[in-house]
């Protein structure tokens, strides 16, 4: 199966989240990912959804999100025209042998230490999906002790908006 992306518009009040992610579920469809932000209307909010699927599957979820009264549009995002991004906060064991070895790795993906101590460092990684796992990869043999990755997030380039 393949992964899709839906950009979706909504308006910016409670309970709007809810009701999409009961749609999928109710219908036995998975969220890989969710990121909900304020657009540049902060009477508007841009859900990005991240879901597994073929394509009858993805234009039946479309045609419900759609029917929704807080829908304000709902767009599929074409990876090939489209800036996708992700972050990922990741705290990996740091000892004083190690420690120019995570620097290097760090730099080689042009990402930031943003917290240390004597025992740790914590790691801001941001990029399309394959950047991030990469890098993670790339830190596990160092010992990580926790990570938080965000969802997916994605605009279409250019003049082509939703």
């Amino acid at each position: 199966m393949k992964k899709h992306i839906l950009s979706i518009l909504v308006e910016n009040h409670s309970g709007v989240l809810s009701k999409i992610s009961g749609l999928f579920s109710r219908r036995g469809y998975n969220i890989e990912s969710l990121t909900v932000g304020t657009t540049e209307d902060p009477t508007i909010s841009r859900i990005t959804i991240v879901a597994e699927g073929d394509n009858t599957i993805i234009e039946q979820i479309t045609k419900q999100l759609n029917k929704l009264i807080d829908v304000i549009k709902v767009q599929k995002i074409d990876t090939e025209n489209a800036v996708t991004r992700e972050i990922a906060l990741i705290k990996v064991s740091a000892t004083l042998s190690n420690r120019s070895s995570i620097i290097e790795v760090v730099n080689i993906f042009r990402s930031n230490i943003i917290d240390v101590n004597d025992k740790s460092m914590i790691i801001e990684v941001t990029g399309d999906s394959k950047k991030v796992s990469a890098m993670i990869e790339m830190l596990r043999p160092f010992g990580i002790i926790e990570m938080i990755r965000t969802g997916l997030t994605a605009l279409n380039r250019g003049n082509k908006s939703i």
